[in-house]
């Protein structure tokens, strides 16, 4: 996490593990990669906010154009005239953002046409409703289940990331027959350390080694990930022990 931002930088992808208030420095700038390195976040945290705004009453069609007439006021640098004092998480950041803007929209929410002639962040607007449509449907507030999304949101990119790892090392069948002990998703039917051997060819203290690196890295991944949306190495702790709060509170019911 001790990359800062170069102005040299003109691939949004060298910022991957940039914190996120530099890459709003370098988009509000309009420095060369900055532009693309806040859609890259936005990208991979869209579905949390959608789902807020539905779980504020929008109907889908409503939802869509303000996340996406959202997303257009962020990206165009009207909602960054305020980055040199903000300070924190990019969670709070954004969810603040959205409130302030649902305010703002509240009467002319039908302005905005869908993507706006923009394609800064693809959004699967059909697949998101079908998530949501299996949304929890009880005392969690918005807030709450924007947290909990996120932090599933958070986790996804995480077991992506990680994957591709291991697929580039061209050890994908390991990564499938060993994920399964990272104790994400459903833990039931979790194989024996004696099948994972003899699926992978190898003794079990080797099989224990596997298992062992594999949390390694994910802790590493999760860490740089979370890194990437605070404004400070010292608050991805806290931020970690926030977003599992988040998925205790949801009772893991949140649908991947």
């Amino acid at each position: 996490m001790k990359q800062e931002f170069d102005s040299r930088v003109t691939d949004g992808a060298q910022f991957h593990s940039t914190r996120w208030t530099l890459v709003m420095t370098a988009a509000q700038s309009r420095a060369e990669g900055g532009h693309a390195a806040l859609s890259e976040l936005c990208q991979l945290y869209w579905y949390p906010l959608y789902c807020f705004v539905r779980h504020r009453g929008y109907s889908p069609h409503d939802a869509q154009d303000l996340t996406q007439g959202f997303f257009l006021h962020l990206l165009e640098h009207r909602a960054l005239s305020r980055v040199d004092r903000l300070k924190g998480k990019f969670r709070s950041f954004l969810l603040a953002s959205l409130q302030n803007y649902l305010c703002n929209e509240s009467k002319r929410a039908q302005s905005f046409k869908r993507g706006g002639g923009y394609a800064f962040v693809s959004m699967d607007w059909e697949g998101a409703e079908n998530r949501y449509r299996l949304e929890p449907v009880d005392h969690l507030t918005a807030e709450k289940i924007f947290d909990a999304r996120w932090a599933m949101s958070l986790l996804n990119q995480v077991m992506s990331n990680l994957c591709e790892q291991y697929k580039a090392q061209h050890k994908a069948p390991t990564f499938e027959a060993l994920k399964v002990y990272l104790g994400i998703g459903d833990s039931k039917g979790v194989p024996s350390y004696d099948e994972v051997a003899k699926t992978l060819e190898v003794g079990v203290p080797a099989v224990k080694t596997l298992i062992y690196r594999l949390r390694k890295q994910y802790t590493a991944i999760l860490r740089e990930e979370v890194g990437r949306t605070v404004s400070d190495p010292a608050e991805i702790e806290d931020e970690i022990r926030a977003l599992c709060d988040a998925l205790i509170a949801s009772e893991g019911r949140m649908v991947t």
